[in-house]
């Protein structure tokens, strides 16, 4: 946790930025039924019932610090599907920075063994001297900024029903460009001193006391 904390309160380098990185799996749904538009004195009426549309993996990347995120798209969460964006990142979000500083949770997918089951060991060597991780501890999803990145997208516009995947894909990408149009950044306050004082049930109660 502390390890994170840190990070957090290091102030902004290119050259070895701070990039959260997390995933949500998501279920859309389609009408059924055209919804009827709201009109003065009467909102929006949607059907309840609704046509499920499968599945999609959303892989989030936010760079608190700089205003920048990205959502990409998967059919499904597999180690290779990581390691592909693993490599995505490296050489073409930050193909100039000397390092990148990941925070990520420890799902089993999440680990520099699934970039040497998915390419040759030179390649996978390669990705994994630009990447240096930083785990949140579990049950602790909470410290991801990348967290507060999905919840807006959440409620931006992956709650509403589409039509579509390639739909669900539009509004992500129309929301991404958006937010980095303005470069919406993330505050982040909480610091380890505040850890300390408040989370006593996560550190040793230590006795200094002589015999």
């Amino acid at each position: 946790m502390e390890d994170v904390l840190d990070l957090y309160e290091e102030e902004d380098d290119p050259h070895s930025p701070t990039v959260c990185f997390d995933e949500k799996l998501v279920a859309p749904e389609a009408d059924v039924r055209p919804s009827v538009p709201a009109k003065p004195g009467q909102v929006e009426r949607i059907d309840y019932e609704y046509e499920r549309l499968g599945t999609a993996n959303l892989f989030f990347f936010v760079e608190p610090l700089a205003g920048w995120r990205h959502v990409e798209m998967t059919q499904q969460r597999t180690k290779r599907d990581y390691a592909h964006c693993i490599r995505w990142l490296v050489d073409e979000a930050y193909p100039h920075a000397e390092y990148i500083r990941l925070v990520q949770d420890n799902l089993n997918t999440h680990t520099a063994a699934a970039l040497y089951e998915t390419f040759e060991p030179a390649e996978a060597r390669r990705l994994l001297q630009r990447i240096e991780f930083h785990y949140t501890p579990k049950h602790a999803s909470w410290l991801n900024m990348a967290e507060i990145e999905i919840g807006i997208f959440t409620r931006g516009c992956l709650s509403r029903r589409v039509q579509s995947l390639s739909e669900l894909r539009q509004r992500i990408a129309t929301l991404e460009s958006e937010r980095n149009a303005q470069r919406c950044t993330i505050s982040w306050r909480f610091t380890c001193n505040d850890a300390r004082d408040k989370l006593h049930d996560l550190y040793p109660v230590i006795n200094n006391k002589l015999d």
